[in-house]
């Protein structure tokens, strides 16, 4: 009898607990609602001009809650309202969403949405792969909660795509929420600061300025420094006219009759945003000749000989070629035309103004410059090297905006974030 006795609590108590699971269940289990469909309108970066589509999302959330609990939402993104453009593959983990969920009712706020920069890689014409995002809110008044999407970003390996609702976007979830300790549950709205949204990711960048370079020359001497010195770029790209300022210096080391000139950028100028693959990246600048001389001088930097990480400092390389000189006296040598070809693209940054950056006594050699171009670039057999005799200083860029601008390495970026909404046709997925 004692051990059916035994046996009959234990179910009891099985039964008591299986119930209790079932009416605790939906109190502590997030739920998702309806997905919910939005017409919205992008607007992308560099002038580009706005587009709209439809966003498909999900909203996940508790749908009881107590007052000062806090209350974890989760925002999936069922459509997107582009594709990626015919013009460049998005790498892996370049895409992070960023947004805005409007909490209505009982309490109203603004609720700050965020996912991870992750994303598979897409390619040119695929549908756009936006990671899940999330945010917390903790309810201040009893009664009901309702949560809307509004307004999110897409920031996409340094630049933001911003898009908003065309329309009244439709609830996507409901939390009740019940007085903590007891109590009587009101309908009148409270407002609340809540958490100040952040739709924008803004790469950190890091710059070192140690310039300390000065012009020399003089017979017998091996090794020119330049001084540094700053260049405003008017930079053309494929989506549209970009700015900036740069420091450069130029170096020269000689080589019988010739020059091996090295152009630096300085070191570390800025932080990756995103992961950027091996041999993504050719810069190159021709170099203007002035005083006795004239022409051109063609440097080139390597492609990066391996990936940066998402957040390391960006090394730029040194821009080497060789110079012949085609005139006898005092020459000059000014920082020019910027190109850089990245992942496909082709920005071109031309001087508004430029400075001399070194002079030199030349002695005029067979086929030098005197109005071309003299000899070739960093790659071919010329002897040019990135370093130099003399005790050349190492220089830090005192602008990391200049060379973030001009698009070396993740500036490429400019061109994703502007072609990353183009619109897809309107249709329903799940």
């Amino acid at each position: 009898m004692r051990r059916t006795g035994t046996a009959a609590g234990s179910t009891a108590a099985l039964l008591v607990l299986g119930a209790a699971g079932i009416l605790l269940g939906p109190a502590v289990t997030p739920a998702r609602a309806a997905d919910v469909a939005y017409a919205t309108h992008c607007v992308p970066p560099a002038g580009i001009d706005p587009v709209d589509g439809t966003t498909e999302v999900g909203i996940t959330a508790p749908a009881t809650a107590k007052v000062g609990d806090t209350v974890t939402i989760g925002w999936t993104f069922v459509r997107a309202a582009s594709r990626n453009p015919d013009i460049i593959d998005l790498p892996a983990n370049s895409v992070q969403p960023s947004g805005v969920l409007k909490a209505a009712g009982a309490q109203t706020a603004d609720i700050a949405m965020r996912g991870p920069r992750e994303n598979p890689a897409i390619p040119k014409g695929g549908a756009m792969v936006l990671s899940a995002m999330k945010g917390t809110l903790k309810p201040t008044a009893a009664g009901e909660v309702t949560l809307t999407p509004d307004a999110y970003t897409v920031n996409a390996m340094s630049t933001d795509t911003r898009c908003a609702p065309k329309e009244s976007v439709p609830t996507a979830a409901t939390i009740r929420v019940t007085a903590d300790g007891g109590g009587t549950p009101t309908t009148t709205p409270t407002t609340t600061p809540g958490t100040t949204p952040t739709v924008t990711a803004t790469p950190t960048h890091t710059a070192t300025a140690t310039a300390t370079a000065t012009a020399t020359g003089g017979t017998g001497q091996s090794g020119f420094p330049g001084k540094e010195v700053q260049v405003p770029y008017a930079c053309k790209t494929p989506i549209g006219d970009k700015s900036a300022t740069s420091p450069v210096r130029i170096d020269a080391r000689k080589d019988g009759g010739s020059y091996a000139l090295t152009v630096k950028f300085g070191k570390s100028v800025m932080d990756s945003p995103v992961d950027i693959p091996k041999g993504a990246v050719k810069p190159s600048m021709e170099v203007v000749l002035g005083g006795a001389d004239k022409g051109t001088v063609h440097v080139e930097g390597p492609e990066n000989a391996g990936p940066v990480k998402a957040g390391a400092p960006i090394e730029i390389p040194d821009l080497t070629g060789t110079y012949k000189p085609g005139a006898d006296g005092s020459s000059t040598l000014s920082p020019g035309v910027l190109t850089v070809k990245a992942l496909g693209t082709t920005t071109t940054c031309t001087p508004v103004r430029t400075a001399v950056s070194l002079t030199l006594d030349t002695t005029e050699q067979p086929g030098g410059a005197a109005g071309g171009t003299s000899a070739s670039g960093g790659s071919a057999a010329s002897g040019a090297t990135g370093g130099g005799d003399g005790g050349l200083a190492e220089t830090g860029a005192g602008d990391h905006g200049a060379l973030r601008a001009l698009g070396l390495v993740a500036g490429t970026a400019i061109l994703l974030g502007g072609a990353v909404f183009t619109l897809m046709p309107r249709r329903r997925t799940r």
